[in-house]
């Protein structure tokens, strides 16, 4: 008869009480419950499938939650989730309701610490090391980073102040080579010569920075893990574990293809093959636009440079790597690096487009104030996967970009309305700006049902900065929108049959504003309401009211969109309807007036 071991687990305790010789069945049936579920529901699949054993083995060892373990990043977490009493709701993982796709404190006792973004784990547990210190209490604290996550410059910013204590840190390293893409770069090279052991160990870095350093170690053999880890429970201090993994582990496809099968969406669990989707007539996806354009610019233009963040594949600046490797970087995890050798390279006339998705450039905000702002350097950011996101939730929502950008002096914002604007912004920018400039763009699909290729073959026409355009005329109202966002109220209006009370403006510059056409919409209508995908404090509509405020104007002024919340995971059309930004919400509110 199969063992089913995994139903009876719904907590580390009664993790514990098995013996070690049935870990192995145990790893076998978590990793058949990720796929089940996964290849259904989606998510994150290869990171979480690469740490099943070193997931049992850390809480078989150790006494979480007593003892603190912090995972970095936060998508190897699915099978800590399962073992930590989420087993039962582990379905509604990443929907509107449901459990997060990440560790997050207000979930569990067990999600010592909320990881969305990488690089975190080392500083944090340090923090709880310190603090059980002062507190004298007897605590183990257990930073997992992964899936390139050291690479990260605050990850040795984490292990140069750990190196000079004597806290109770265990640092274990998740070393599969790749993160979303392939992992790069010297330490890369470096962790492989250490894992081939063509490192001599008296040159072992780790070591150098006064840690008790162990491993390579398999990091899917139980044995070796258990032994290791009882071991390192006796050593006082800070302890660096080495483990080798696979990701995407019991898997083929997965092992075979791990950039696909980082988060593949729906596949046949038995066959491990991704359910084809049909992308005849769609609209293409924004971050392709880009992708394939920035070649078509490089392709004329030798000065043209690519860099991002570990994104080569989600940015789509895998085309240009392909096409011209030497004009196109990825630095790895490292946003401020990012944007500080954006600016250097700007330094010596390069055209640089660097392209991180929007969340993820908040962790590099001093580099754009002092390193290009204040320099005035015409550094291109494309921020990819503006505005919500989805069911990754609140850490990759990237609804603070225009709030936090509009503030910085020099600075130029744009959001596309379509995928035919992106195209021509791009065309503008490369061409060479006065400033530095962002444009923010969403995740997933344009709005024109042909081929990427009839619209990326479509003419270039330069966009002059600083310019609004009316889309429908009104006689009432006026209706300002930024961005993509603004194709809600075109659908609105539509299925309302274009009232002639209410006017439509595109201001695809939220800095500059175009204040004279401002003057003539304050002048012209009753009310006005402006509409964003981010948040909206601080953002587009503030932009519109401080406006006023400087002239005096007293129209009646409602803004739409973010509240003033941390957005929780769903799908977007089910966050939309939350901030009343969807279609439906906006027919209510426009029939009111």
């Amino acid at each position: 008869m199969k063992s089913n071991l995994l139903q009876n687990i719904n907590n580390p305790s009664d993790l514990r009480k098995l013996e070690t010789s049935q870990l192995p069945e145990l790893a076998k049936e978590l990793r058949d419950f990720i796929i089940d579920i996964v290849s259904v529901k989606e998510g994150h699949l290869g990171a979480s499938l690469g740490v099943i054993e070193l997931t049992i083995a850390l809480h078989y060892v150790f006494d979480t939650p007593n003892d603190l373990l912090v995972w970095d990043v936060g998508h190897q977490a699915y099978g800590h989730k399962i073992l930590t009493e989420r087993k039962d709701i582990f379905h509604t993982n990443r929907q509107l309701g449901g459990i997060s796709g990440f560790p997050k404190r207000s979930e569990s006792v067990y999600d010592t610490f909320g990881v969305g973004h990488s690089s975190t784990s080392i500083s944090a547990a340090l923090g709880m090391a310190i603090a059980s210190q002062l507190k004298g209490e007897n605590k183990h604290h257990i930073a997992v980073i992964g899936d390139a996550s050291i690479a990260s410059g605050m990850a040795f910013e984490g292990l140069n102040h750990a190196g000079v204590t004597d806290a109770n840190l265990l640092v274990i390293l998740n070393d599969n080579a790749i993160g979303i893409d392939p992992s790069v770069g010297a330490l890369k090279n470096y962790l492989t010569s250490v894992k081939e052991g063509k490192n001599p160990k008296q040159n072992n870095m780790i070591k150098s920075l006064n840690f008790d350093y162990s491993g390579p170690i398999d990091g899917h053999d139980f044995n070796a893990l258990i032994s290791e880890l009882e071991r390192l429970k006796k050593v006082k201090g800070p302890k660096f574990l080495h483990i080798i993994t696979t990701k995407g582990k019991g898997l083929q496809q997965a092992e075979d293809d791990q950039v696909k099968y980082h988060a593949p969406g729906k596949f046949d669990k038995i066959t491990g093959e991704i359910h084809p989707k049909s992308e005849e007539n769609l609209p293409p996806k924004f971050q392709d636009v880009f992708g394939l354009t920035l070649v078509e610019l490089a392709t004329n233009n030798s000065k043209i440079i690519g860099i991002t963040p570990a994104m080569p594949s989600g940015s789509s600046l895998k085309f240009m790597m392909d096409a011209f490797p030497d004009r196109a970087f990825d630095v790895g995890i490292a946003e401020q690096h990012a944007v500080t050798l954006a600016a250097g390279m700007a330094t010596q006339g390069m055209v640089v487009f660097c392209n991180i998705y929007s969340t993820f450039l908040q962790r590099a905000y001093d580099q754009i104030i002092h390193d290009v702002a204040l320099q005035n350097l015409p550094v291109i950011f494309c921020l990819d996967r503006a505005g919500l996101v989805g069911e990754d939730g609140a850490t990759h929502h990237g609804v603070f970009d225009l709030a936090y950008l509009r503030c910085i002096p020099n600075m130029i914002i744009y959001a596309p309305k379509d995928e035919i604007d992106l195209r021509n912004i791009l065309y503008t920018a490369s061409l060479g700006l006065n400033h530095p400039i962002a444009i923010r763009y969403p995740r997933g699909r344009g709005k024109y049902q042909n081929s990427k290729f009839q619209i990326l073959n479509s003419k270039f026409q330069k966009i002059e900065i600083g310019i609004a355009h009316l889309l429908k005329s009104g006689t009432k109202i006026a209706v300002l929108s930024t961005g993509f966002i603004g194709n809600n109220v075109t659908l609105a209006f539509n299925e309302m049959g274009n009232p002639n009370e209410i006017a439509h403006y595109d201001f695809g510059f939220v800095k500059p504003l175009d204040e004279s056409l401002l003057h003539t919409i304050f002048q012209s209508f009753q009310t006005i309401i402006t509409i964003e995908d981010g948040v909206k404090k601080g953002g587009f509509g503030s932009g519109i009211i401080e406006f006023a405020s400087v002239y005096n104007y007293t129209t009646k002024i409602k803004i739409l969109g973010v509240p003033d919340n941390f957005m929780e995971h769903g799908t977007v059309d089910e966050l939309q309807q939350i901030c009343k930004i969807d279609v439906k919400s906006l027919k209510i509110l426009f029939s009111e007036f």
